[in-house]
């Protein structure tokens, strides 16, 4: 197996890689709209980014939810390189962000998953909740996880 190698962004330099990753996932592979990909949360959000050597492969990004006495946090904007996927990058990610959350005090994440990966957070403790609901001219399904 790969090693690959996960951390918090910590450079311009990182938040610029992770940035191309969701480029290329989210715009050129899924054809969104780049002003949709790219939000004021970016400069707030935690970010994450798995290396694989020097490259960086893949990311995700969690920010805390304004106004939530609960403790909630919110994973999103997680996309691996198409070679990388179904090499465990996504758990990583998932892993160091629902990690950096119990370090915030959060008990709670929240994501958006694409339908058509639920599965994958389901595999991770994730729940849906709700009906299913285009995001972007996507289906999604909002799914939640006790930390």
């Amino acid at each position: 197996m790969a090693e690959f190698t996960v951390k918090l962004v910590e450079t311009e330099e990182e938040l610029e890689a992770a940035i191309n990753v969701r480029m290329r996932v989210f715009v050129v592979e899924q054809q969104i709209p780049a002003e949709e990909e790219l939000d004021d949360a970016d400069a707030t959000a935690t970010h994450a980014v798995v290396f694989k050597d020097s490259e960086v492969i893949g990311t995700g990004r969690m920010l805390l939810v304004e106004g939530d006495p609960a403790g909630t946090c919110r994973v999103g904007r997680m996309s691996v390189d198409r070679e990388w996927r179904r090499h465990g990058v996504g758990g990583l990610i998932l892993e160091f962000l629902e990690n950096a959350a119990r370090a915030q005090g959060m008990t709670h994440c929240l994501l958006h998953a694409q339908e058509y990966v639920k599965s994958f957070y389901a595999g991770h403790g994730y729940r849906e909740q709700g009906e299913v609901f285009l995001e972007v001219d996507i289906p999604h399904v909002e799914m939640v996880k006790k930390l």
